[in-house]
């Protein structure tokens, strides 16, 4: 990822409303949520939810995918990894420092459907 691309995602994250939707749809898994339940759970008017959709959709941050009438939005787990990666390239030398990010090292144990309960 370079420093630019980057630097967009951060910015549409930047903004409360845009941070809301894509955390929700992080935590919605890869099936994703209708753009009506997005702003149904978050109160945003349709209006304001188009725009903030489109700009997330822009920087890749979501995807969108139509089903007859409805769109369903989903996180793009793929871009939001890649930041990740760019943010802690080269953290504390290669030590571990993270504990947190630490904990949700894979794909499978954070964005699956029905993640697997710690043993």
């Amino acid at each position: 990822m370079e420093t630019l691309n980057a630097a967009e995602i951060l910015a549409a994250l930047g903004h409360e409303s845009r941070l809301a939707i894509f955390r929700l749809l992080v935590e919605a898994g890869p099936k994703g949520i209708i753009a009506s339940a997005i702003g149904e759970q978050l109160s945003i008017p349709n209006a304001t939810l188009s725009f903030h959709l489109s700009h997330l959709s822009r920087v890749g941050l979501i995807k969108g995918e139509r089903e007859s009438r409805f769109i369903h939005y989903s996180a793009e787990y793929g871009t939001m990894d890649d930041l990740i990666a760019f943010l802690t390239k080269n953290c504390c030398q290669g030590k571990a420092c993270l504990p947190k990010t630490a904990a949700c090292d894979t794909l499978e144990s954070c964005c699956s459907p029905n993640p697997a309960a710690p043993e």
